[in-house]
């Protein structure tokens, strides 16, 4: 069973994704989470620290994501995309309530967001030798899980399993051919 300081990160991580940061309120994070005010302000003294929080829940996700990465037997670049759909897992959640945050204007979430996107192509980058075909693939599967994550139930998120083997047989060819030097 979740502690109450997780369970309330996770209501406020919920609220985000449902209903945007204006309806973030202490008042109904408190509620979701099913803790008193004061129950809330013991742990998050304020919506910043919620923000650090979710922040920190981020990075640590997107750390382990970055290891799994580094180790998978089909190279990065092939884990990249293949994984770059939105199944609803920690890590999918804690990057759409930030995106939600940094969409608004939140500096920190808007901090927080832009250094994951930094981690991801830098060992994108250590991996393949090129920046070039490590913003490729980056983009690539950024648009896959933009296409997942915000058009979900509308067909668009749909990939086949032919139309992904497509997709990383173009990661191969971008990784066997560095179109524009590194």
């Amino acid at each position: 069973m979740a502690s109450s300081k997780e369970r309330i990160l996770d209501s406020f991580e919920n609220i985000l994704i449902r209903d945007g940061e204006r309806a973030a309120t202490m008042e109904s994070v408190a509620a979701a989470a099913d803790v008193s005010k004061g129950g809330l302000l013991y742990h998050f003294p304020s919506k910043e620290a919620l923000v650090d929080a979710l922040g920190e829940r981020l990075l640590s996700l997107s750390a382990r994501d970055r290891e799994l990465m580094a180790a998978d037997p089909d190279g990065a670049a092939r884990y990249y995309v293949r994984t770059s759909v939105y199944e609803d897992s920690a890590l999918d959640r804690a990057l759409v309530a930030m995106a939600r945050l940094a969409q608004q204007g939140h500096p920190k979430a808007q901090q927080n967001f832009a250094r994951i996107q930094a981690f991801w192509l830098e060992a994108l980058e250590a991996a393949l030798g090129s920046h070039t075909v490590a913003r490729a693939v980056k983009l690539m599967g950024d648009g896959l899980y933009y296409e997942a994550a915000f058009f979900a139930g509308t067909g668009a998120n749909q990939q086949s399993t032919a139309e992904m083997e497509q997709l990383l047989e173009l990661v191969d060819l971008l990784q066997s051919s560095d179109p524009g030097g590194s």
